[in-house]
């Protein structure tokens, strides 16, 4: 499974809201400064995180993003899967076996299954707050130019 700039951009972002969980909404020009992601493709990526109800945005003044849930109840797993779609290695192991031309009792099966179910128990164990606790914390009075 490989994770496309579109998994990797909207975990960011929700990274960052979390960050701020309980703080209000943040607009998307402050999480796309803050986590490196260009604006513009940070804008078509929060519709589908709001649908998926990762999120709820805010108009108006003081408005923005913020996360629709706590961070330790927002899995990786379904934020993977609402930007990126199945977690399968190959994709006729999601499809019936009448709607596929690959033989669906080949030798190949039992390891990308094996494999779809190994990632898929990674990513379930991995929340927001889990990754938001493994982000390096700015020492104070230490600065990098």
């Amino acid at each position: 499974m490989r994770v496309s700039t579109r998994g990797d951009y909207g975990l960011r972002a929700l990274v960052e809201l979390a960050s701020h969980y309980g703080q209000g909404p943040l607009q998307s020009s402050e999480i796309a400064l803050r986590r490196h992601i260009p604006e513009q493709y940070l804008d078509q990526l929060l519709p589908t995180l709001r649908k998926a109800g990762f999120l709820r945005s805010v108009r108006g003044p003081g408005g923005g993003h913020e996360l629709a849930r706590p961070p330790d109840q927002v899995c990786v797993r379904h934020v993977i899967e609402a930007l990126e779609g199945s977690i399968a290695p190959v994709s006729w192991l999601d499809e019936p076996p009448e709607t596929t031309d690959h033989p669906h009792q080949c030798g190949q099966r039992e390891v990308w299954e094996r494999i779809r179910q190994a990632t898929g128990e990674i990513l379930e164990s991995y929340s927001l707050s889990d990754l938001l606790e493994r982000e390096p914390t700015a020492v104070v009075g230490r600065y990098q130019i």
